[in-house]
């Protein structure tokens, strides 16, 4: 059953939506199912405003035909609301084509942060582009009620997992910093919130590892804490199994997976009571939500990290590929695109 997804964010981005899908097409592998991408390389591309290191793809109607028609898929899953994905949602209308959408990042709140524009003109775009989707899936229970209670419907189910063979506990890095490390890590940027953690006052040091546009701002605001620019692969796994304590600021993340990486490396989860710490966190000893973040991140210092690494390692992305796949089973798309014949040499989908 080959299945194409759609999507605006993909490698060399460092963030959750990529590292999410990367995974996804890794297990599904392992269980028999090819996924294509149809990402933006090969595109035209613009700096995205307010984010100037983050280009946004200019899709053609023309290619994005070509492209989802030389994979012919069996189903359709759109995984952002951007340019590939509203390209792809319009081809999918023409065609009469069923397909799924995923629900991953706020956008009504990130496009509110930096725009001044009003969260409730933002939801009314995302209903608009969910409504056609044939099942919008969501990694949490707690997501699930907050869009039915905006007006989403058809919400399906798709959890989360982590590499735990990648992200493993017994290999930290050597941060010769006073103890305890509270850490964050992930894209610096406004909607992450960061200052809400950057700001407290905790003992021993507080790290920042990432890069976005807010880094440099931040590093004039805060000259104590270490800023460890991006880390990847097994730097990025030895970094987080160095902290003493991980620190998940966002108000705005639908789940954050990167709570998982941290978990998985034997740390502990410090986090606001919001969407995705309250679903992954929850009343398990393997963190602490308050939302006095600082009291959080004390509580946090006196969890076990052996019972966070057993937690992560119930939580396999084999098991959120299965039900990825399921989902796309269950709908029956209405039929597959025609398929046109491959140019020798040639992949059918850029990515």
């Amino acid at each position: 059953m080959p299945i194409l997804i759609a999507t605006d964010a993909w490698h060399p981005q460092v963030n959750g939506v990529v590292r999410t899908l990367t995974s996804l097409a890794n297990s599904a592998a392992g269980l028999g199912t090819e996924i294509e991408f149809l990402t933006p390389e090969g595109f035209p591309s613009i700096p995205l405003p307010t984010y100037p290191g983050l280009r946004v793809a200019l899709p053609g109607r023309g290619e994005i035909a070509r492209r989802i028609e030389a994979v012919a898929p069996d189903a359709i899953h759109i995984a952002t609301e951007g340019p590939i994905g509203w390209a792809t949602r319009a081809y999918c209308l023409r065609h009469k084509l069923a397909f799924t959408t995923s629900y991953t990042t706020r956008f009504p709140e990130y496009v509110s942060v930096r725009t001044g524009i009003p969260e409730s003109l933002g939801y009314a775009v995302m209903r608009r582009f969910h409504s056609a989707s044939s099942m919008v899936m969501v990694a949490t229970d707690s997501l699930r009620h907050e869009l039915a209670g905006r007006g989403f419907r058809r919400l399906g189910y798709w959890t989360r997992g982590v590499n735990t063979e990648l992200f493993r506990p017994d290999d930290p890095a050597n941060l010769d910093l006073p103890r305890p490390i509270f850490m964050t890590m992930g894209r610096v940027a406004v909607e992450k919130n960061l200052e809400a953690f950057l700001s407290l006052d905790l003992p021993g040091s507080k790290v920042v590892v990432g890069d976005g546009p807010q880094k440099a701002e931040l590093e004039r605001k805060f000259p104590d804490v270490h800023f460890l620019g991006e880390k990847k692969g097994t730097d990025l796994s030895a970094h987080l199994a160095a902290a003493d304590v991980f620190v998940f600021p966002s108000l705005t993340d639908t789940f954050g997976v990167v709570q998982l990486e941290a978990l998985a490396c034997g740390t502990p989860v410090a986090a606001f009571p919001v969407t995705g710490p309250l679903d992954v966190i929850a009343d398990n000893p393997i963190g602490a939500i308050d939302a006095d973040l600082r009291a959080a991140c004390l509580r946090s210092l006196e969890m076990s990290r052996e019972a966070c690494r057993r937690f992560a390692l119930e939580r396999s992305w084999e098991n959120s590929a299965r039900q990825f796949i399921g989902n796309l089973t269950a709908l029956h798309p209405s039929r597959a695109p025609r398929s046109l014949p491959r140019v020798a040499g040639q992949s059918a989908v850029q990515g």
